[in-house]
C-alpha cells in the first residue's frame, strides 16, 4: 500500500499544478456531472459527495460545481457522459487499471490504445488485471493538522484499516463503504480532512530498477494527463527514496 500512497502523493502535487492551468477542473466537472445523474443530493449519493470533496480540495469555484451538478441532474442542458474502465499493461509488464469518463467511447478507446502502444504497453481484456485491485476508501490529512500517533489513534477508532505517511501528509485507508463514516468521525474528533475518495489498491506489486520505475512513472503521468482519463492505478512498487527530480 505504500507504493499506492506514493503515487497518490505524486498525483496530488501534479493536481496542484494542473489546478493553476484549469486542467483538473475539467476532469472534476465531468465527474460531478456523471455522478449527479444518480441524484444531486450528496447525502444520499456517496459518489457525488466524493466528487465534491475533490472539487473543494482544489478550490473549484462554487458556480462551476453547481453548473456541473445541474447538468448531471438534467436541470441544465449538457453532454451525456459514461464511465468506462480499461485494463492493460504498462512497460515492463506493470498492470494498469484506467478509469475514464467520456462522451465518445471510440475516441477514448483509440486514445488509450495509442498511448499504451507508443510507450511499450498494451490494452488487455476485461478482467485481466482488475482481480489484483481492491476497492478502498482513501482520506488525506495534511501534516500540519496533527501528528501521526494522534491521527493513527483517531483513525483506527473511526474504523480505518491503515495509515501511511508521505512527504505531503497522511493517507488513511478504510473499507470503501465506510469512507464517509470514517471521514465524518475524524472530522468530529477535530481533525480537518483534506480529501476523501474511492481508490483501487494493488494486492500484489512489482518492483523494478530505479531507471525502469522512472520510465513507468513518466508514462503513468502522460496517461493521467489524457483528457478523458480520471484515474490511473498500477501495481508498480514505488520506493520511498525514488527521486523524480534527477532527470
Amino acid at each position: 500500500m505504500s507504493g499506492h500512497s506514493k503515487w497518490s502523493s505524486i498525483k496530488r502535487k501534479k493536481a496542484a499544478n494542473d489546478a493553476k492551468k484549469g486542467k483538473v477542473f475539467t476532469k472534476i466537472t465531468k465527474e460531478l456531472t456523471m455522478t449527479a445523474k444518480n441524484g444531486g443530493d450528496p447525502d444520499s449519493n456517496p459518489s457525488l459527495r466524493a466528487a465534491l470533496e475533490k472539487a473543494k480540495a482544489v478550490n473549484m469555484p462554487k458556480d462551476n460545481i453547481e453548473k456541473a451538478i445541474k447538468k448531471g441532474t438534467g436541470e441544465l442542458p449538457g453532454v451525456i457522459f459514461e464511465e468506462i474502465s480499461y485494463e492493460g499493461y504498462a512497460p515492463h509488464g506493470i498492470a494498469l487499471l484506467i478509469q475514464t469518463i467520456t462522451d465518445n467511447k471510440n475516441r477514448t478507446t483509440a486514445a488509450i490504445r495509442h498511448l499504451l502502444t507508443k510507450y511499450g504497453g498494451n490494452l488487455g481484456e476485461t478482467g485481466c488485471v482488475s482481480w489484483n485491485f481492491e476497492k478502498k476508501g482513501q482520506l488525506f490529512i495534511k501534516k500540519e493538522i496533527t501528528d501521526e500517533d494522534s491521527l493513527m489513534e483517531i483513525a483506527m477508532e473511526a474504523g480505518a484499516d491503515d495509515l501511511k505517511t508521505e512527504d505531503d501528509g497522511y493517507y488513511i485507508y478504510c473499507d470503501y463503504k465506510d469512507l464517509f463514516i470514517v471521514n465524518d468521525a475524524i472530522k468530529k474528533a477535530g481533525v480537518e480532512v483534506d480529501s476523501a475518495e474511492i481508490t483501487h489498491i494493488p494486492q500484489n506489486t512489482v518492483k523494478l530498477t530505479p531507471e525502469q520505475t522512472k520510465k513507468v512513472l513518466k508514462f503513468l503521468d502522460v496517461l493521467d494527463d489524457e483528457e478523458d482519463v480520471q484515474n490511473v492505478y498500477s501495481n508498480l512498487d514505488i520506493p520511498d527514496d525514488i527521486n523524480l527530480e534527477e532527470d
